[in-house]
């Protein structure tokens, strides 16, 4: 279609990522699968590729800024635009405050707050160049509405993306660019199986255990699936949150109530 939209998502050769470039092909964005590692990235584009999709894969690494504008250049020569620019990239750091290095402290913010930094910065230098609405969407987390124990530097690099969210919705709404944040909670990917088997070594349970701790307070009774997460971007990414901006909303299951 010739007015077919177009997404791109960082980190979304797994996990979260992918869940959301699944829903966004299905809503009939082209997509463009951008990812550090390179096989998983192609894998994900092909997968949907196969299901008659337009998606392709561009490798790269969010905390570089100038792979950020080489994945917003890649993206317009192939496809003309960048309609919605999810920065879903993101790492977990599981430590008490007291023992976190000045080598963690750099990896965590350099990915988490230089990475959705850049990506807005790329993606919102494009979309001033075109017609029409521009949608850019942050990866925040609860732990960006509360701090908690062990993951104090991750909850901090959250925070801040809820600051960058509102900053940038208001400095972009000029150019009619919507910036808004999604905020999971306990999703059953690979990043909660690292946390748990760091919990463990700080909390003395069990294999299985923390992850099960933390469930425990879901007001809906279950854990969450990408999918969950991917349909409310869905909405952030559609016509319907036109006039939804600067917001960072939990999407947990009721976890935590602000």
């Amino acid at each position: 279609m010739a007015d077919q939209k177009v997404a791109v998502i960082t980190g979304s050769g797994q996990g979260i990522g992918k869940g959301i470039a699944e829903r966004l092909a299905n809503d009939g964005f082209k997509v463009v699968i951008n990812d550090v590692n390179k096989e998983t990235a192609e894998a994900t584009a092909k997968e949907l590729q196969d299901q008659g999709k337009e998606a392709f894969a561009v490798e790269g690494d969010v905390s570089k800024r100038d792979d950020q504008f080489s994945l917003v250049k890649q993206t317009v020569e192939k496809y003309g635009s960048v309609d919605v620019f999810v920065n879903n990239a993101g790492i977990d750091q599981v430590a008490p405050l007291l023992e976190v290095t000045e080598e963690d402290l750099k990896k965590i913010y350099d990915i988490n707050v230089f990475g959705t930094l850049y990506g807005i910065q790329a993606a919102a230098e494009q979309m001033k160049e075109q017609d029409g609405r521009g949608k850019i969407i942050n990866a925040c987390s609860i732990a960006g509405h509360k701090g908690y124990s062990f993951l104090g530097v991750y909850s901090s690099t959250k925070f801040a993306v809820r600051g960058l969210t509102q900053t940038a919705a208001q400095e972009l709404a000029q150019f009619d660019i919507n910036v808004n944040a999604y905020c999971p909670g306990i999703v059953g990917t690979s990043m909660w199986d690292r946390i748990d088997a760091r919990m463990v070594e700080y909390m003395g349970l069990e294999p299985g255990e923390a992850f099960e701790k933390f469930a425990e307070g879901i007001t809906l009774g279950r854990t969450q699936e990408p999918v969950d997460v991917a349909n409310f971007v869905s909405y952030l990414a559609s016509s319907d949150s036109d006039y939804m901006t600067g917001q960072a909303v939990m999407i947990d299951g009721g976890i935590e109530f602000s």
